[in-house]
């Protein structure tokens, strides 16, 4: 089920600005991440690539980025009132912690099938956990209504401006770290990452060519980059569930559909090898949705005979 989108005209979309705008915001509570490279992963590319690893983000993923920016753009007010957001699990963990350094008190609405252990985080972080069922319930209505009951401010996973801004940072350390790039890969669930990593990347690399990957069993932003608009589709299933959402977002695809080259998608076999090959080879652990970008260039050769590669792990 999904709420109506905001008018077009309501949007306010971000700029590169902004993410510079976060970068100054976020500094000195979110980690600098590094980047990873591995000579196996260069021999089964066919290219050198570099991984941002943002699974050693604080509370374990990008997300944190744009959490704590967006609270961080808060006016006094609303910060004392708190904040509402849903989530499957990362955004939740992410704002929960953010808004507990920041003082402020958080609600999230998750799934009742969202990972035990990203509720127990959630939870460990000070959160006031909302269950709702992803199947029959509309996560976004309850939590707007709950907002509306409580004065709060409502910063969803990624269809928000601060959010995406916040989440843009990633790209650009990266790029600041490794220089120039040919492509640039990124995890697509509802687009906050992509997008952000699309107003970074194509401010500094404008001859960068840019790539999602979502799952092959929600493949939302891929059919809406085809078509030209945001197409809506059936709850999926998937191991990537960081990843399942019924559509992008409304911020995130005005940006996506000007500055994103292509989306593609790797199915959930490929999720797992990759995963393996993150344990065994690199030393890592990474869940499923942070897979999904590496899955398509060392599962499906995405980049072969291009030099350069760039993953976010988020």
């Amino acid at each position: 089920m999904v709420s109506p989108a905001p008018a077009p005209a309501l949007l306010r979309i971000p700029t590169f600005d902004d993410v510079r705008a976060a970068r100054a915001r976020i500094s000195g509570a979110a980690h600098r991440t590094p980047v990873l490279t591995s000579r196996t992963a260069d021999a089964r590319a066919g290219a050198a690539v570099f991984f941002k690893a943002e699974n050693l983000q604080r509370a374990g993923a990008f997300k944190f980025r744009g959490a704590y920016n967006a609270i961080a753009a808060l006016d006094t007010r609303s910060r004392q009132n708190g904040v509402v957001a849903y989530s499957s699990g990362n955004h939740a963990q992410a704002l929960a912690y953010a808004a507990r350094l920041q003082g402020v008190s958080a609600t999230v609405v998750m799934p009742q099938d969202a990972p035990e252990i990203k509720v127990a985080a959630t939870r460990g972080y000070g959160a006031e956990v909302v269950f709702y069922d992803r199947y029959t319930e509309d996560r976004a209505e309850i939590s707007l209504r709950l907002a509306a009951e409580r004065g709060a401010a409502l910063i969803p996973p990624y269809d928000h401006p601060d959010v995406i801004a916040g989440q843009g940072t990633a790209a650009l350390e990266l790029i600041e770290d490794v220089g120039e790039i040919d492509l640039l890969v990124v995890p697509l669930g509802g687009g906050g990452l992509l997008a952000g990593s699309a107003l970074s990347t194509r401010a500094l690399l404008p001859a960068c060519a840019i790539v999602g990957v979502e799952p092959e069993a929600g493949n939302d932003g891929q059919q809406s980059l085809r078509k030209g608009e945001v197409v809506q589709i059936p709850v999926p299933k998937s191991i990537a569930d960081g990843a399942i959402v019924t559509h992008v977002g409304n911020h995130n695809f005005a940006i996506l559909k000007n500055k994103v080259d292509d989306i593609v998608t790797v199915t959930d076999a490929q999720l797992v090898e990759t995963m393996r090959f993150f344990a065994e080879r690199m030393k890592i652990i990474v869940e499923p949705t942070g897979c999904l970008a590496a899955a398509a260039v060392l599962q499906c050769q995405l980049i072969l005979r291009l030099h350069q590669c760039y993953c976010i792990i988020p």
